[in-house]
């Protein structure tokens, strides 16, 4: 899972400055990917960190809501609203397609670990969370 988010947030941080310049001042696409690598990098922490089902359910909303914005903007012209700019690219480069592949891997592996905790005893959940009987 944390592979899947360190692409997300690599390729992000990567291109982030080529995406600024049609919005300079403005939030911009780059400022938006900016915002998308550091959630993804905040996400993969949380889940080194904790492995808690809200650290799951936030690296889902990250990967599955990269993803999302992703397909969205690449099959649909969505026109410029409020703040955010018009961000229609309806092409697939290397960068792209790497990234696409490690949100869906990211919300499968997300799902998949949601699933699981909740099938898992609550003893054992309470015990891999180091707040079973007596523990505060």
């Amino acid at each position: 899972m944390t592979a899947a988010l360190g692409v997300d947030a690599v390729v992000h941080f990567q291109l982030a400055p080529g995406y600024q310049g049609a919005a300079p001042d403005g939030i911009g696409q780059g400022n938006l990917f900016i915002a998308e690598a550091s959630a993804a990098v905040i996400a993969a922490l949380y889940i080194i960190l904790r492995g808690s089902r809200p650290a799951w359910l936030l690296a889902l909303a990250v990967t599955g809501g990269g993803l999302a914005a992703l397909l969205l903007y690449r099959y649909v012209d969505v026109p410029a609203f409020g703040p955010f700019p018009a961000m229609y690219e309806p092409l697939w480069y290397p960068e792209k397609t790497l990234t696409a592949w490690a949100q869906a891997a990211g919300v499968l592996l997300a799902s998949a670990a949601l699933t699981i905790h909740r099938r898992m005893p609550s003893s054992r959940r309470r015990h891999s969370t180091g707040h079973g009987p007596g523990q505060r």
